[in-house]
């Protein structure tokens, strides 16, 4: 148990027998009344989020979230299959659990695994990868780096605008929180 004095962003906390994680959090002392605690949670297992006040120095039950580094190696089915860098068990993990961060892992990848008495909750990848444009449109002449922006399609399948003068092959950097090019590997 905490008080929501202790909330951090990325505690998970269970209320009402589901987990969420803290996005963002403000104290908030205004000049009548009491102290109170503004926060913004998501929902680990459905991805809802929710703005929740709670009264200052309420107490908060904190769950307990393993967090492990983990190899992807493969996808069979609908399940992808991780290994576990420090015992080399290899879990499998359903596709609803790994979401989005499908659209961005490769084979041999190490990314963060957050399991809850056992149970995989989410993956959790780099801010940032590296990943080769598979497919786009050819550049054509007088392309420049500040005009529009063209459709590709990255190694792992999912697309992504580009800039103009990006060709296939190229290595790019994607954001795997917005999915938005960043700039040339």
């Amino acid at each position: 148990m905490a008080t929501t004095n202790d909330l951090k962003n990325g505690m998970t906390l269970n209320l009402d027998g589901q987990l969420w994680n803290v996005v963002e959090f403000q104290h908030v002392k205004p000049g009548k009344g009491g102290a109170f605690v503004r926060t913004k949670l998501k929902n680990v297992l459905s991805g809802k989020v929710v703005d929740k006040t709670f009264n200052a120095g309420v107490k908060v039950d904190v769950a307990s979230v393993d967090k492990r580094e983990m190899q992807y190696l493969y996808r069979e089915g609908n399940d992808f299959v991780f290994m576990d860098l420090t015992d080399y068990d290899q879990p499998r993990i359903p596709a609803e659990v790994v979401g989005d961060a499908a659209n961005y892992l490769l084979e041999e990848q190490t990314v963060t695994v957050a399991f809850n008495e056992g149970t995989p909750l989410y993956v959790d990848l780099p801010a940032a990868v590296e990943l080769t444009i598979a497919q786009t449109d050819p550049g054509l002449q007088g392309d420049r780096s500040t005009g529009g922006t063209k459709p590709a399609t990255l190694e792992t399948g999912a697309q992504v605008q580009v800039p103009l003068f990006i060709s296939t092959g190229e290595k790019v950097k994607v954001d795997t929180r917005t999915g938005a090019y960043l700039g040339r590997a």
